[in-house]
């Protein structure tokens, strides 16, 4: 049987069902403000302007396992339900963004640096720095509001909401404990494996697989075992694609990524490939971690040092072995869908061996 259209256009149906509600809000939210009409089209530049859809593909795939039917009535409004997850993850990347002080975002200068530039380009009052700064904690605050809103609006039974509201609500605190976990070990300084493990679960496993995965088998109505074998298969591959996001955002080339080479390291990210070759012998990484001017040379320098040292295979090892345990969980769940265990594990593969 060939593929259904939804499940192999996923993505192309989420970026329509996030382009429509959002020129929705923006309609409505003009009428209230006319000038609440430029953020929302910052909003919309940012969800719409680039991104795979991990997140609802996930959680679709979720739905999927428990016998969701793409040509069932309930499609829609599952559709609808899981691309709110895409409104989860901007809220996340442009506070993220602050927090960091990154200055790019796939390759466009992020939400504070826009407005920041705005605000200098209009010659407004006050510092165009503080402006940005204010104006994207606001878009990632209305970014995270919306996202409940096309949740609970998006049409399920009262049932399926009842059920998805326990993960969504403990994936919503999860990500904002793991991302103060991450502020906070950076300014510990905490450099350790574990504190690095512990931020990669919180942070980004939690919301970008395990979560959606429990998400969309909740909204299916997935027996107890099915969801216990989802969240171990998502937690692993969640972790595995956080372990290689860090190696892309020291190795990944800038025109891939959409962000500077090293940018991690300027940041002061504590990953475990930092953990790894500081407990290694990568003494390097101790003038370099944090410097917000290191240059391409010594860039390169501590790139050369984390391979040489072992770190490098060491995170890659990493990332074969939880890839490995999760096909070995996905293989014994109870999946009802037969497909949905062979897009998983797809899935999988390319969420850990992406080059951006």
């Amino acid at each position: 049987m060939p593929p259904h259209p939804l499940d192999l256009d996923l993505p192309k149906h989420v970026d329509a069902a996030l382009a429509g509600y959002l020129a929705d809000r923006k309609t409505k939210g003009a009428r209230t403000e006319e000038n609440f009409a430029g953020v929302v089209d910052a909003l919309a530049d940012f969800v719409l302007g680039g991104g795979k859809r991990v997140r609802p593909t996930f959680a679709w795939w979720g739905w999927r396992a428990a016998g969701g039917d793409p040509d069932g009535d309930q499609a829609g409004a599952v559709l609808t339900a899981v691309s709110s997850l895409e409104l989860i993850q901007a809220c996340a990347l442009i506070h993220d963004d602050l927090m960091d002080a990154s200055e790019t975002r796939r390759g466009m200068p992020t939400v504070h640096v826009r407005f920041a530039d705005k605000h200098r380009e209009q010659g407004w009052l006050g510092e165009p720095e503080r402006f940005g700064l204010a104006a994207s904690v606001l878009i990632g605050d209305i970014a995270l509001a919306w996202a409940d809103d096309m949740l609970f609006a998006a049409g399920l039974p009262t049932d399926a909401l009842q059920r998805l509201s326990i993960p969504w609500r403990d994936m919503r605190t999860e990500m904002l404990a793991g991302q103060y976990l991450d502020v906070l070990t950076q300014a510990r300084g905490d450099a350790s494996p574990d504190a690095a493990l512990r931020i990669d679960r919180l942070k980004t496993a939690a919301y970008t697989v395990e979560r959606p995965l429990h998400m969309g088998a909740a909204i299916g109505g997935g027996s107890a075992e099915l969801v216990d074998g989802l969240r171990s298969f998502g937690t692993d591959i969640g972790v595995a694609f956080q372990l290689r996001d860090d190696l892309l955002g020291v190795f990944g080339d800038p025109a891939v990524t959409g962000k500077p080479a090293g940018d991690d390291l300027r940041e002061g990210k504590r990953t475990l490939l930092v953990a790894l070759g500081m407990e290694f012998g990568a003494d390097v990484l101790h003038d370099a971690l944090g410097r917000p001017d290191l240059d391409v040379a010594t860039v390169d320098v501590v790139r050369a040092k984390l391979v040489e040292v072992g770190a490098v295979d060491a995170v890659e090892e990493r990332i074969a072995e939880l890839t490995e345990s999760a096909l070995t969980a996905l293989d014994r769940a109870p999946i009802v869908e037969p497909a949905a265990r062979d897009r998983l594990a797809q899935l999988a593969v390319s969420a850990t061996k992406r080059t951006s």
